[in-house]
């Protein structure tokens, strides 16, 4: 119940839910997550995001604000993102789904390092070479399950649409960047692709077998 409230939550376009899976589940992690205590905080985070969309990363950028942390925000949240939690993979056992979850996996982990490889121009340059690579391996991995027998999933299919537009409009961002030189807006274009690539996961997540 708390995975599908989870997905119910995430805006299918904005990354502001990144916070709540990204940033809290590590702290509620840290927890002893089979304690009452540590369900009831994580089922009142998840409960306020499917509500609020964006609340969990409103109250960070309060808490940043108030004891005067002076971080970039995208950045940081795009140096997290290669983290691994169990509430967005897929525990189907079938070889392709594995697969799924590793390839999203990569994906996230290469752009996690834009913020170490973006001032060094032959290096980002092969950085977004690899990005690439990654994101046709995890589209080839969605399209093999799509094709298999009896496999039919409506959600999923509509969320790879929005994974590709974003893909496209992280290519955009890139040749402006080159052009403007604005880093903030490469990662905050990197945290949207990294939020779809955590929305695929979840939509084929839920699905009954």
């Amino acid at each position: 119940m708390l995975m599908e409230n989870m997905n119910s939550s995430a805006d299918s376009t904005s990354p502001a839910s990144m916070a709540l899976y990204t940033v809290m589940y590590p702290v509620f992690n840290q927890k002893d997550d089979t304690s009452s205590a540590a369900q009831t905080l994580k089922a009142a985070f998840i409960k306020a995001e499917k509500h609020s969309p964006g609340l969990t990363q409103q109250i960070l950028l309060k808490i940043m604000q108030k004891e005067n942390i002076q971080v970039n925000y995208h950045e940081c949240l795009l140096r997290m993102a290669s983290e691994e939690f169990e509430a967005l993979m897929i525990d189907r056992k079938e070889p392709e789904f594995q697969s799924l979850n590793k390839k999203a996996h990569a994906l996230k982990r290469v752009l996690s390092t834009i913020p170490d490889e973006i001032l060094d121009k032959v290096r980002f340059l092969q950085t977004i070479k690899d990005i690439a690579g990654a994101i046709k391996e995890l589209l080839d991995t969605v399209n093999a399950i799509f094709k298999m027998p009896q496999y039919q999933n409506k959600r999923a299919m509509e969320q790879k649409k929005e994974f590709v537009k974003c893909s496209k409009n992280f290519s955009d961002t890139l040749k402006v960047y080159f052009k403007d030189g604005k880093v903030v807006n490469v990662f905050a274009s990197a945290n949207r692709l990294t939020h779809q690539t955590s929305m695929i996961l979840l939509a084929f997540k839920i699905v009954p077998y």
